[in-house]
C-alpha cells in the first residue's frame, strides 16, 4: 500500500523522486518476474511445481546464468538476469527479506547512485565467482548481490568508526551469518555469495566515508548509475528478444 501511494503521488506530479526506493524496486522487478516464471510454469503443467521447485530448464528460460550459453552464444545479459530469476517461492522470499531489511538502510546511507552501482556491480562479481567454481551449473538468485551488499557495509561502516557505524557493521555482518546457514542448509551457490561479498567489501574500502570526498566523485558514480540501470534494462530485454 505504501509503494502504491508513493507511486501515484510520483505520476500526479506531488510525489519526489527520494519517494522511489531502488531497493523497494528491486524487490517489484523480482515479484514481477517470479510471477511471470510461475504462470508460464503452470501453462507448461508444472501446477505447484512451478511454485517451489521450478525445473532447470524453466529457470534457464527465464534468465538463469548458465556460462555455456554465455559463452557460447553469446548471451551476455544472463550475467544480470540470474540475479531476477529464482528457484522457488522460499528462494525469493528469503532474498526478497534480506534485501528489504539491508537495502534500504545501505540506500538511505551511501545515496540511490551507488547503492545502483554496488548493486549491479556485485552480482557480476559473484557470478564471474561461479565461472571459475561450477561454470556448468545453472546458478539462479539475488543472493550474491545481496552477499555484496553485506560486504560493502562490513567494510565501509567499518571504516567510519563511530559506534552508530560499529553497530550498523554488527548488524549487516549478522545478516551475512544468517544467510550463510541458510545457504548451506538448502545448497545454495556459495560461489556467488563469496564473489559478491569480496566484490562488495572492495567498494567498501574505496568509498570515500568523508563528505567532501563524496561530493568530488558523484558525477562519476552518477554515470556509473545512468550505465548499471541501462544495462539491467538491455539485459532483460536481451531474455524477452531471446524468447522470439
Amino acid at each position: 500500500m505504501t509503494w502504491q501511494r508513493t507511486f501515484k503521488r510520483y505520476l500526479s506530479g506531488s510525489g519526489r523522486s527520494e519517494d522511489l526506493s531502488v531497493a523497494r524496486t528491486l524487490i517489484f522487478i523480482n515479484l514481477i518476474l517470479f510471477t511471470l516464471m510461475v504462470l508460464h510454469g503452470t501453462v507448461m503443467g508444472l501446477q505447484m511445481k512451478a511454485i517451489m521447485s521450478p525445473p532447470t530448464q524453466l529457470l534457464v528460460h527465464w534468465g538463469a546464468q548458465f556460462w555455456p550459453l554465455v559463452l557460447n552464444q553469446n548471451q551476455w545479459w544472463r550475467c544480470i538476469t540470474y540475479a531476477f530469476t529464482h528457484g522457488g517461492l522460499i528462494h525469493l522470499a528469503f532474498n526478497m527479506v534480506v534485501l528489504y531489511m539491508v537495502g534500504p538502510r545501505l540506500e538511505f546511507e551511501i545515496g540511490k547512485a551507488p547503492f545502483i552501482v554496488l548493486y549491479v556491480f556485485t552480482a557480476i562479481t559473484g557470478t564471474l565467482a561461479g565461472l571459475f567454481w561450477h561454470p556448468m551449473t545453472p546458478v539462479v538468485g539475488a543472493s550474491g548481490a545481496l552477499f555484496g551488499l553485506i560486504g560493502f557495509s562490513v567494510a565501509y561502516y567499518h571504516r567510519i568508526g563511530t559506534s552508530i557505524a560499529i553497530q550498523m557493521r554488527n548488524f549487516m555482518a549478522q545478516w551475512a551469518v544468517f544467510a550463510f546457514i541458510f545457504g548451506l542448509l538448502v545448497g545454495a551457490d556459495n560461489a556467488g555469495h563469496l564473489g559478491g561479498a569480496v566484490g562488495g567489501a572492495i567498494l567498501g574500502l574505496l568509498m570515500p566515508v568523508r563528505f567532501p570526498a563524496q561530493r568530488r566523485i558523484a558525477p562519476l558514480l552518477k554515470g556509473l548509475a545512468i550505465f548499471c540501470t541501462a544495462l539491467v534494462v538491455l539485459s532483460l530485454l536481451g531474455l524477452v528478444w531471446s524468447w522470439f
